[in-house]
């Protein structure tokens, strides 16, 4: 039986046409793009062409645009500027945040003794926008906040427009890691003035190891790799631009097929929700995950009625991938960070698993998907 792949928010299969454009130029563009020759100024014009596309997408400048490794670099690329270039001496932040942001705060806490203020959050892990306010008036020194625009486990939306008014009316610079947004949601930064986010290509059907941070115009950021020129001086290295331009071609099928693709992945996660809620006796959905408002369509987190240890190990036995958390935590013993910060500790002590779709997910697999749980729990 073919295997049923429900890991998406942990990375996505490429598309075939992605595939076909990473190989073309694998084959054919083999300069370096900082080679004034004709080989080095086609593979330049396949990086720029990408930077203008994917700068148009957004409602930037192509100079608001730097290359990176993926999206974890593009945090630690902004955080760590915004401290050491920028005059932040303090970041307000969230516990839930993924772990590219909250260790990298963590690190910079450490090594530059900045203040670090987490703000609170409700039972199913909103963020408390009033508390956000109070701290915002607090203090008088240069302040960051960071927030996730899609939590990575249980799916949650921030509220991009709310959080940029805040920070406009409190002088405070907003940076938010948008890996799960990109090439799922629009986001017009004209409209949404955040200042800084990141995307990351394997997480739209892109390929791995490259991604992406935007940041605002008038912002210079300074490299964390030195060594070179490229990127504007943001990044020393020679530009992976197989990968740039197969993550060009990834978001331009994304934003071209995005209301439909939206509309069909949001019928499959009610539907899953429902199976779930009929077949399976008490179940619960961790966060806001179950509600396709407060929620992205793309996640479902799910918490049974008791601990089942074994439980992706037997989904995995019957061909079935799914996660119990965010994937950069596989092999930890520890449990969610996220889980473990808004749910009760008998709660968090239950098996909660991460189920996630994409355009490539059928009503079937999850049928199948149902039948299996119903044997195993």
């Amino acid at each position: 039986m073919k295997p049923i792949y429900l890991d998406n928010a942990a990375t996505t299969p490429i598309d075939k046409e992605v595939i076909k454009r990473v190989t073309e130029v694998m084959s054919d563009v083999y300069g370096n793009p900082s080679s004034v020759h004709q080989f080095g100024r086609k593979a330049k014009t396949v990086v720029e062409e990408a930077r203008k596309s994917i700068a148009k997408h957004f409602n930037v400048t192509t100079s608001e645009i730097v290359f990176t490794a993926g999206g974890s670099e593009a945090d630690n690329l902004i955080l760590r500027n915004a401290i050491v270039n920028l005059g932040v001496r303090r970041i307000i932040s969230s516990k839930i945040e993924h772990h590219a942001v909250l260790h990298t705060i963590l690190a910079l806490e450490k090594e530059f003794d900045i203040t670090v203020n987490y703000v609170n959050l409700a039972n199913k892990g909103e963020v408390d926008y009033k508390h956000l306010e109070e701290l915002l008036e607090q203090g008088s020194e240069k302040t960051l906040v960071s927030l996730m625009y899609i939590n990575n486990e249980l799916g949650n939306l921030l509220d991009l427009k709310k959080v940029c008014t805040l920070c406009t009316t409190y002088n405070a610079l907003f940076h938010s890691d948008t890996v799960q947004a990109i090439g799922h949601y629009v986001i017009d930064l004209q409209k949404t003035p955040i200042d800084f986010m990141v995307a990351s290509g394997h997480k739209f059907h892109g390929p791995k190891g490259v991604g992406f941070a935007i940041v605002k115009k008038g912002f210079g950021i300074q490299p964390q790799l030195i060594g070179g020129e490229q990127e504007r001086g943001a990044r020393a290295g020679t530009e992976n631009v197989p990968n740039i331009a197969g993550m060009h071609k990834a978001l331009e099928i994304a934003m071209q097929n995005l209301e439909v693709d939206q509309k069909y992945i949001s019928g499959l996660k009610k539907y899953f929700s429902s199976q779930l809620l009929e077949n399976i006796t008490d179940i619960s959905f961790n966060g806001c995950s179950e509600d396709l408002v407060q929620s992205t369509y793309t996640i479902l987190n799910v918490r049974f009625a008791k601990d089942y240890p074994m439980l992706l190990f037997q989904l995995d036995l019957k061909g079935i991938a799914a996660s119990g958390g965010s994937a950069c935590q596989s092999g930890s013993n520890k449990g969610s960070h996220v889980l473990n910060e808004i749910l009760s500790k008998n709660e968090a002590n239950h098996t909660s698993v991460r189920f996630s779709f994409s355009k490539y997910t059928t009503k079937k697999e999850l049928d199948r998907t149902v039948e299996v749980l119903k044997g195993l729990v």
